[in-house]
């Protein structure tokens, strides 16, 4: 039985999160309007706006990161693109910021730089991480 390529996503409840604050966010934006609260109804456009356009992409951009033994595919919203391992290196990074450390993910190919962190992948990045490296190193699938 083959075991199915590993992938990466944004943990569903956290994009069930974010839609849940979208509606909020709209219920409260209706609110502040028909109270005829300017500044609150643009601070609360923006925050709806901002909040729904994350879970929209969290929605439709799954997987974010799939990978198996011939290489990864990334998606965007402009598409998924599919990339054998000999186009890619790929690096973990650390970067230190406001006191604490970010692990990421970096997928990097001759035209794009692709920053995955924990959000994006729903796991730890150094797990992803050692993921990427074993199946890099396996043995590749002849079609």
């Amino acid at each position: 039985m083959d075991n199915p390529a590993p992938s990466w996503a944004p943990k569903p409840g956290l994009v069930g999160l974010g839609w849940a604050l979208t509606v909020s966010a709209a219920c409260a934006l209706t609110w502040f309007a028909l109270s005829g609260d300017r500044p609150g109804t643009l601070l609360l456009g923006v925050v709806t706006a901002a909040v729904g356009a994350l879970s929209l992409h969290g929605t439709v951009v799954r997987p974010r990161l799939a990978a198996d033994s011939d290489g990864v595919r990334v998606r965007t919203l402009g598409g998924a693109r599919s990339l054998p391992w000999s186009d890619v290196t790929v690096r973990l990074a650390t970067t230190r910021r406001y006191g604490r450390d970010a692990t990421t993910v970096e997928i990097d190919t001759e035209d794009r730089l692709t920053v995955f962190g924990w959000v994006e992948l729903g796991s730890d990045p150094r797990d992803v991480y050692d993921d990427l490296v074993r199946l890099r190193q396996a043995p590749h699938n002849a079609g």
